[in-house]
């Protein structure tokens, strides 16, 4: 009988490592497509909050409570942001980390190569 070519280990890891690459490459996208137009960069200050504050303030006539409720909302969210982009880092790392656990280390080499080449391509 033949086996099937799900249970080949090539065919599995093949699959996990075009899923690993179109997920990092996607989140990628999506954070360069999304960042600059919906959300405030990641080195969210004190001095970055208040100037959204004020420009909000000023450019939608908002009064002192809607103010102060904008301000945590902006709060909120940034912490929410903050985390989100810690746990993908974390996904990220784990999946890269298990990858290489499975590669002998010659393998190893051409992973990092080829992830170093992918990071420099969707840097583009």
């Amino acid at each position: 009988m033949n086996e099937s070519p799900w249970r080949n280990p090539r065919v599995i890891f093949t699959l996990l490592l075009v899923f690993l690459c179109g997920s990092a490459a996607g989140a990628l996208w999506i954070k360069k497509m999304t960042v600059s137009a919906a959300a405030p960069p990641a080195s969210w200050n004190q001095a970055a909050r208040e100037v959204t504050v004020q420009r909000f303030k000023k450019e939608l006539n908002l009064n002192p409570k809607q103010t102060a409720e904008l301000e945590l909302v902006l709060d909120d969210f940034m912490k929410y942001y903050q985390t989100l982009q810690a746990q993908m880092d974390e996904v990220r790392s784990n999946g890269r980390e298990r990858i290489l656990g499975v590669l002998d280390d010659s393998q190893k080499e051409k992973f990092k190569d080829m992830m170093g080449d992918l990071q420099k391509q969707q840097i583009k």
